[in-house]
């Protein structure tokens, strides 16, 4: 009777433990899946540490995405952009934005 009882007490010790590490995750945000998708394989983090970066602030972040994109041939938005600059302003370079 007992070995009836086994899968459920199991799933329900440990489905829902992994249920809790699934939505730990966060989903990535529009910025992360664009710069992942079209930038990381030129740039990785060591180009953002680099003792000659040109960014300094939030605008010269934004302008540096802006003129890679177009160097790239991308085409994106305004909005694009500025969802590239946030992500990497988290992820980075945690700067002030205007």
């Amino acid at each position: 009777m007992f070995r009836k009882w086994i899968p459920t007490v199991c799933f329900a010790l440990f489905g829902s433990i992994a249920d809790v590490g699934a939505q730990a995750l966060p989903a990535p945000t529009r910025g992360e899946l664009l710069y992942s998708t079209h930038c990381i394989a030129c740039h990785d983090t060591q180009i953002h540490w680099r003792d000659k970066k040109l960014v300094t602030d939030w605008k010269s972040l934004q302008k540096e995405v802006r003129r890679w994109q177009e160097l790239a041939g991308l085409g994106w938005s305004n909005e694009e952009i500025a969802q590239v600059a946030q992500y990497l302003n988290q992820r980075l370079y945690h700067l002030t934005p205007d």
